[in-house]
């Protein structure tokens, strides 16, 4: 089923919050986990990628993370999960379009200007799938920077960021070209034809220059390995990225949407941090509170054996270790760590 084809059905659901998450892909699952902590509670049906919410009035539309900032930038859908990348791409696109018009000369009609996308505003980093859309070229050629392909084949999923980037170098050349060193030039107009060739591929990027078809490619990279494995390596990147939680600027129940930020934003935060809970003479509460400041501060609770406290204070979870070695030194004792599943207000 086409991805607009699955809006209108949902636009009869009057009261529930529409929200995107990628159908498939290396955000699915982390996306999902996200969903459960908020306590966002769904079943999806097999083959179906719409679910209704059952204990908040929600419904979630499951796309390609590609089209999801589409979808929510021209306001169809309220929220939306997706990468940094792909809304980077979207809005790429969407200042080509409005360039190539402008450009043209052509008059736009209120009708049309109604239909044009109206943006999405980024409401959290989610804190996963991190990646970068980087210029990779084969390990053993010639090219070492990104200028070395302009007027190359390049290879891309992502034709509009790729555009913009070979535009602004191709312009720098040009420009530098022109002046020859004189900083007061005026600068050169975008609006002129790129001399580098875009090649607009779906899937398998990386094989492209192996088989000849590309010089180079722009392309997502996690670990680098599979670059690697396709004897590539990387000159230059174009975005850092990662998942994002992203909103329309006119969402049909605001109230909503920042329950969810809020819920989402507490999974978030106690992903990232644990509970140190420990017993310490009271001579060493300076010292210890030092080691667990807390994010405000540490709980103090007195106890009944005369001289000592127990503390409890969050700790960020990749530095735990070093901590509780840190509070055996200064005379901690029955350290315990425990799972924060929620925050909220932290």
């Amino acid at each position: 089923m086409a991805a607009d084809e699955l809006i209108s059905p949902l636009q009869s659901f009057e009261g529930r919050l529409l929200f995107a998450v990628p159908k498939k892909g290396r955000l699915l699952q982390a996306s999902l986990n996200l969903l459960e902590g908020a306590d966002i509670q769904f079943k999806r049906e097999n083959r179906l990628d719409i679910a209704l919410v059952k204990n908040l009035p929600i419904a979630l539309v499951f796309l390609p993370a590609a089209d999801i900032p589409t979808f929510v930038g021209e306001g169809r859908v309220d929220l939306g999960i997706t990468g940094y990348d792909q809304v980077q791409e979207h809005d790429a696109g969407v200042r080509a379009l409005k360039r190539a018009r402008r450009m043209s000369g052509e008059w736009i009609s209120p009708e049309d200007a109604a239909r044009d996308p109206h943006g999405c505003e980024t409401v959290l980093d989610l804190g996963f799938g991190a990646c970068k859309l980087q210029v990779q070229v084969p390990a053993k050629g010639e090219y070492s920077d990104g200028r070395d392909l302009i007027g190359k084949n390049i290879g891309t999923s992502f034709v509009n960021l790729a555009q913009e980037y070979f535009t602004r170098l191709e312009m720098e050349q040009e420009q530098g070209a022109s002046t020859n060193g004189d900083v007061n030039a005026k600068p050169i107009v975008s609006g002129r034809k790129l001399r580098t060739n875009i090649m607009h591929l779906s899937g398998s990027v990386e094989a492209a220059c192996a088989l000849g078809v590309a010089d180079g490619i722009v392309d997502l990279v996690e670990s680098g390995e599979t670059m690697k494995a396709a004897g590539l390596k990387p000159i230059d990147t174009v975005v850092e990225s990662s998942a994002i939680l992203i909103k329309s600027k006119q969402p049909s129940n605001p109230a909503m949407v920042d329950l969810i930020a809020a819920r989402i934003g507490g999974v978030i935060t106690a992903q990232k941090y644990v509970l140190c809970q420990y017993n310490i003479p009271k001579k060493s509460l300076h010292d210890a509170t030092k080691i667990t400041p807390g994010k405000r501060a540490p709980t103090v609770t007195q106890l009944e054996e005369e001289g000592w406290v127990a503390i409890s204070a969050m700790v960020e979870r990749k530095g735990i270790a070093p901590v509780m070695d840190e509070l055996v030194k200064v005379g901690a004792t029955d350290i315990l760590v425990l799972e924060i599943r929620n925050t909220r207000g932290i």
